[in-house]
């Protein structure tokens, strides 16, 4: 399977962040942020932005310990990935997202130069990197 599209997932229990990514520019874009109830997402919109971006791959953030070892919110990851894999048939893939959330932050400050994360969450631009850092691996 030649992949050209993905989707790309930063979880969280209060929200998911989501990005875009094409392999023919090796570029990503962040899309939007989806509220979650403990970290359910609400099926119907993961379901939308499937059919809208029909993507090759889904990628989904493993936040790791720094010591590369699995935590609560890595295994709750899993579970949201097998369960994307599941309700819809995409092929899905985590991958290692440690520091993608400090990360955005300095984008954001950078951007906006303002420390006030509130009107500038960092979910969608999080899925942004986790995405990115995936087609540079690709390269």
């Amino acid at each position: 399977m030649t992949i050209k599209t993905v989707l790309g997932f930063d979880y969280g229990l209060k929200h998911i962040g989501v990005a875009s990514g094409q392999t023919i520019t090796a570029t990503a874009t962040p899309l939007v942020i989806l509220k979650a109830q403990d970290g359910q997402p609400n099926w119907q919109q993961v379901k939308q932005l499937l059919d809208e971006w029909q993507p090759d791959l889904v990628i989904v953030g493993l936040p790791l310990n720094m010591d590369g070892s699995a935590s609560d919110m890595s295994n709750r990851a899993k579970k949201f990935a097998n369960r994307i894999h599941g309700r819809f048939g995409v092929t899905v893939t985590t991958v290692d997202e440690r520091l993608s959330s400090y990360e955005a932050k300095g984008q954001i400050i950078q951007h906006s130069g303002r420390r006030d994360f509130g009107d500038n969450t960092v979910d969608a631009v999080a899925a942004q990197i986790i995405v990115q850092d995936w087609l540079n691996l690709q390269s």
